[in-house]
């Protein structure tokens, strides 16, 4: 099974509840599927998040490609970091 964990910094936990929730059907029609969201107790500012993922290497692909995007449109833009996490 693989996973991709998410890790962003300078959000309110509950906003990217909110915004996780709205992409969800793109999400799955990715094979991504969100598992848990965590706020950093040291660190309130600092959201994890878990999806399941079918087919990691295409999961990698979109994150990418959405990345890619995102940072044309603003170079600055607050983008998680992503981990790819394959069970052995």
């Amino acid at each position: 099974m693989s996973h991709i964990l998410a890790k962003l910094k300078g959000v309110k936990v509950e906003d990217i509840k909110k915004l996780l929730e709205e992409h969800a059907p793109m999400h799955a029609k990715e094979g991504m599927y969100l598992e848990y969201v965590w706020q950093n107790v040291d660190n309130s500012n600092e959201v994890l998040f878990l999806f399941r993922v079918n087919d990691l290497s295409h999961a990698k692909k979109f994150i990418e490609k959405v990345h890619s995007q995102a940072l044309k449109e603003d170079p600055k833009a607050n983008l998680p970091k992503m981990t790819f996490l394959e069970e052995k």
